[in-house]
């Protein structure tokens, strides 16, 4: 018993170190689309906010280390997705260029970006970030005591992962309780409407998207910390997969949290199954158990595309002067 206990808390702590990066950037995606605007340059976002944190923690990790240094880590990762995410905001609001192909240009400057900074900067003029992973909370006082959940929730885990749940609660009381909200959600659905009634349809989508940027930079950061100890400019797709979450999700908070998890899931059948005895014995190559996470991408957007409704005017720039 005492066995199962450990294995099952041990996939429950992989899980949310899989599902809160997911659940934070889908978040960000659902944001930006609510607004009107498509943005699949959440993968070259991560990677920008995670480059930008780590060679942050790298350059003062001799000075400081713990909690205060990834705080202040992720307030660097926030700005520099927002600062990152402009670009996309000005060319699909302003000038009202294709959202796919504005989104694929950041994809792709950002990797070959983040390279060419690391390797300029560093003194060894390598291309990877190395850092010490100072962070992982081994239990939190009082909580981690709690059976059951304490060592589910508050045991061998990360400030980040609290944050995860933060945002998702702040995400759905901001989206459906407050004014910013109802503008939000009315300028993804119907932009001329909202303009007759005073409405700044150009404001609202700037705010979309920066908070897409923010959201989508501190989950760069949120990913590499507890998976890694150096940044090689990659977040291994979990933009991609963000956007899938996104979609999976309705572009609804509570749902998005639910994909989150399933593909969280997934994920960590697909990097711990050497922990579960049942799985480790049976005769399957490693190499198809990292597939499962993209194969039940396909499978479930396959089978769900057809109910899934997204924001009616999203992807479509919007002319003030049309009406």
């Amino acid at each position: 018993m005492n066995s199962f206990m450990q294995t099952f808390s041990f996939l429950i702590q992989q899980m949310w170190i899989f599902a809160v990066p997911l659940l934070i950037v889908a978040l960000g995606g659902m944001f930006s689309e609510r607004s009107g605007v498509v943005n699949i340059a959440l993968e070259g976002i991560m990677v920008i906010g995670a480059f930008c944190a780590i060679f942050f923690i790298n350059t003062l990790q001799n000075v400081m280390s713990g909690q205060g240094l990834l705080l202040l880590a992720i307030l660097i990762s926030i700005a520099a997705g927002m600062l990152f995410s402009l670009p996309h905001a000005y060319a699909s609001i302003r000038l009202r260029s294709d959202q796919t192909i504005s989104g694929t240009a950041l994809n792709m400057a950002a990797p070959a970006l983040a390279i060419y900074i690391a390797r300029m900067a560093q003194s060894n003029h390598v291309q990877q970030v190395q850092f010490n992973n100072t962070f992982r909370i081994r239990a939190v006082p009082y909580l981690a005591d709690i059976p059951v959940i304490g060592p589910l929730l508050f045991q061998n885990t990360y400030i980040t992962t609290f944050i995860g749940f933060a945002i998702l609660a702040a995400a759905w009381v901001v989206l459906y309780k407050t004014r910013f909200g109802l503008r939000l959600r009315a300028c993804g659905e119907h932009p001329q409407a909202a303009d007759s009634v005073g409405v700044n349809v150009y404001k609202i989508r700037y705010a979309g998207v920066l908070i897409s940027g923010a959201l989508a930079g501190l989950g760069g950061l949120v990913f590499v910390i507890p998976t890694s100890t150096d940044f090689n400019a990659t977040v291994s797709g979990y933009g991609f997969l963000a956007v899938a979450v996104l979609i999976f999700g309705q572009w609804k908070p509570m749902r998005i949290f639910v994909a989150a998890l399933f593909f969280s899931i997934m994920k960590t059948l697909a990097s711990a199954y050497s922990g579960i005895p049942f799985l480790k014995s049976l005769p399957i190559p490693s190499d198809i158990y990292k597939m499962i996470p993209y194969i039940m991408t396909l499978i479930v957007l396959a089978f769900s595309s057809r109910s899934s409704h997204a924001p009616r005017a999203s992807g479509v720039p919007y002319d003030k002067g049309e009406r």
